[in-house]
């Protein structure tokens, strides 16, 4: 048959399947987690957005007093865990590594449903989704083992400036290389847990993805890659570029490595697509490296990417302070090196909430 003989023949047709299936409008972003050698882990994504989103960077220490943002019935706590985080608009966050190694990243997903917000339990609203995370765990199964008991109603809220729900699914991983993927659809938390997960996009929900991601496996990433902008395609390259390159032992080729994967799956700058707003411009690139604790930034419209040193920096409730790195209108300031001395004291932002 011809399925069997042609694989380029196969690959078309599932192009052509997926442009069917999945053309919902979304916005694009990319992550993905490399598992190398003698506890080389590092996690990388890509920030694809219509329009600039207003980030900056902060560190937050411990102690902070948190609600969820959601009225008179909202979730409470106080944070466990100082935090490096990188904001949307300056009122969400949307990734960041905490001091115990754990990262948090917020992706699109439009067909994400939340639950109806009734009085059965708190509620957090959905700007400080991965902050809950950063604040309260130091690893992927501690916090899946409380998000499974379902302690709090997510509830979103309009994007800044659309009329627009905010609909995004989360990804986590730790320093041991344990990764987790958690989405709501159709109402219903769903949550896919262990190191295999290492690669999370956009469209289609996560089930789906893998099946499609199957698809290419059985081809081979050395026969072809699918090359669009899509989420699916985005995926594919991905999950065969961060398993096929060098598991380098020497931690700046491995870094090196993860910046050229993450790249590969941007999307150029600039690109706009009136019809498709599923194809939106990166915007910004950070990567995690678990095992040397450093947080790294690379800008689109900057030349330089820089780092931050977790190690360095005071995360005490006693003595350390929320802090801001001003990152400019497209995030267009350049620091260069090891910017952490590059952060000013500042107020912290209020998290959109209802």
């Amino acid at each position: 048959m011809l399925y069997k003989t042609n694989p380029i023949g196969r690959a078309l047709s599932l192009v052509a399947l997926g442009a069917l299936l999945y053309s919902a409008p979304a916005q694009a972003c990319t992550r993905l987690v490399y598992l190398g050698p003698d506890g080389n882990i590092i996690t990388g994504r890509s920030m694809d957005w219509r329009e600039d989103i207003g980030t900056n960077l902060w560190l937050f220490p411990r102690g902070m007093e948190r609600n969820g943002e959601t009225g008179p019935n909202s979730l409470h706590w106080t944070s466990k865990y100082g935090s490096v985080i990188a904001s949307g608009y300056d009122i969400s966050t949307t990734d960041g590594v905490n001091e115990a190694g754990l990262a948090a990243n917020i992706l699109w997903l439009v067909e994400s449903e939340y639950p109806e917000f009734d009085d059965s339990k708190p509620g957090l609203a959905i700007s400080l989704w991965a902050q809950y995370v950063l604040d309260n765990f130091a690893t992927v199964a501690d916090a899946v083992a409380a998000l499974e008991a379902e302690p709090f109603t997510l509830v979103t809220d309009k994007v800044p400036g659309h009329n627009q729900l905010a609909t995004l699914h989360l990804s986590m991983s730790d320093s041991t290389g344990d990764s987790a993927i958690v989405e709501y659809i159709d109402g219903k938390q769903l949550i896919h847990h262990g190191r295999q997960f290492q690669v999370m996009t956009n469209s289609p929900p996560f089930d789906q993805q893998q099946a499609l991601n199957a698809y290419w496996e059985d081809i081979g990433g050395t026969v072809m890659l699918p090359g669009t902008n899509r989420a699916a395609d985005r995926f594919a390259r991905a999950m065969f570029y961060v398993n096929a390159v060098p598991q380098d032992e020497d931690a700046n080729r491995a870094l090196a490595s993860v910046f050229s994967i993450v790249r590969n799956v941007s999307v150029p700058f600039g690109i706009t697509t009136p019809d498709e707003p599923n194809i939106s411009s990166t915007r910004w690139r950070t990567v995690v490296d678990h095992k040397r604790m450093l947080y790294f930034f690379e800008s689109a419209v900057t030349p330089n990417t820089f780092w931050l040193d977790l190690k360095a920096m005071d995360f005490s409730p006693e003595t350390g302070m929320v802090k801001k790195l001003d990152l400019g209108e497209d995030q267009d300031h350049t620091y260069a090196g090891e910017a952490t001395a590059n952060f000013v004291e500042a107020e912290p932002f209020t998290f959109l909430g209802l």
